[in-house]
């Protein structure tokens, strides 16, 4: 019998145990199988995923028509906007759809990494390119209602809310850029009106293109994320996942850990929504790679 699991970590405290224990991980920490379980709705392609007692809340963006590149940039954009709709997923852990929501507008559709600070969501939608537009929502998971808190000009693909100093924390596309906004007592921040580039920090580390982060206390941050490689040209893609806890202070990796866990087909199990969460036995990794037909692969390292 595999061992329970504590409560959501980012309501219960158990944040910086977490981040004690991710720390203790490495290439050679076997993770163990407790559970897959088939998701019994079309999925599309998710992105991020908080676990709140016994519901999974997975971002996921319905493609209805794929982004086209153009053969030489137009106005600073590398591709056109494509169609789509944003979801916001409330699932069981049978895999059931519970209730869902759609976010976004017009071009603004591809939702992020998701947060859960203790009592809101926070989840970013963005136009489905990068350097472009985003509308960030904090949602009530008890209510599945969704307050749309700023606007920012670019693409925002993650966020974390860092509740030690009540700051929102965003990660671009492929996460190669940092941006911090202080939260004023209405949750919105005080800082959005300026420039991008003044916000911005860069992601001096090249190891891994974040998908989904997590605050994980004391002004840090767990991300999760993959990154993509061929030996040659017209080789075989490999992807390798792996877990990141960074810095909100400055922006670097405090620990780095690849993950070794593969779908049959060949994804990596960061690839794409995560949740960590302490256990009896050390961690439980809650992961959903796979798009459209999902399975949610539940796994459990002995670390402690």
């Amino acid at each position: 019998m595999a061992a329970t699991a504590s409560a959501a970590w980012a309501a219960d405290g158990n944040r910086d145990l977490l981040a004690e224990r991710v720390m203790k991980l490495s290439r050679s920490t076997q993770w163990k199988p407790v559970e897959a379980v088939p998701i019994n709705f079309p999925t599309f392609h998710p992105q991020g995923m908080v676990k709140i007692g016994d519901a999974l809340y997975v971002s996921s963006v319905e493609i209805k028509t794929p982004t086209k590149r153009f053969p030489q940039p137009v106005d600073g954009f590398d591709r056109d906007t494509g169609e789509g709709v944003a979801h916001l997923f409330k699932i069981d852990l049978k895999g059931n759809l519970v209730s869902e929501i759609t976010l976004g507008e017009g071009a603004v559709y591809h939702p992020g990494g998701i947060d859960y600070d203790g009592r809101y969501i926070w989840v970013p939608v963005a136009e489905y390119r990068p350097n472009s537009r985003s509308i960030i929502y904090r949602v009530d998971p008890q209510t599945m209602q969704a307050t749309e808190m700023f606007r920012f000009n670019d693409h925002i693909g993650g966020l974390v809310h860092d509740t030690d100093d009540n700051s929102l924390h965003g990660v671009s596309w492929g996460s190669r850029r940092f941006y911090r906004w202080p939260l004023g007592q209405d949750g919105k921040p005080t800082n959005a009106d300026e420039a991008p580039e003044k916000l911005r920090k860069l992601n001096t580390s090249h190891y891994l293109d974040y998908q989904d982060c997590k605050y994980a206390g004391s002004h840090r941050m767990l991300c999760s994320g993959v990154t993509e490689m061929r030996v040659t040209t017209e080789g075989p893609l490999f992807r390798l996942g792996g877990l990141d806890l960074v810095s909100l202070t400055d922006g670097r990796p405090l620990f780095q850990t690849p993950i070794l866990l593969w779908t049959a087909s060949g994804y990596d199990m960061t690839h794409n929504p995560v949740w960590m969460e302490t256990s009896d036995a050390g961690i439980r990794g809650y992961f959903m790679p796979e798009d459209d037909k999902s399975t949610l692969y539940i796994y459990e390292a002995e670390v402690k």
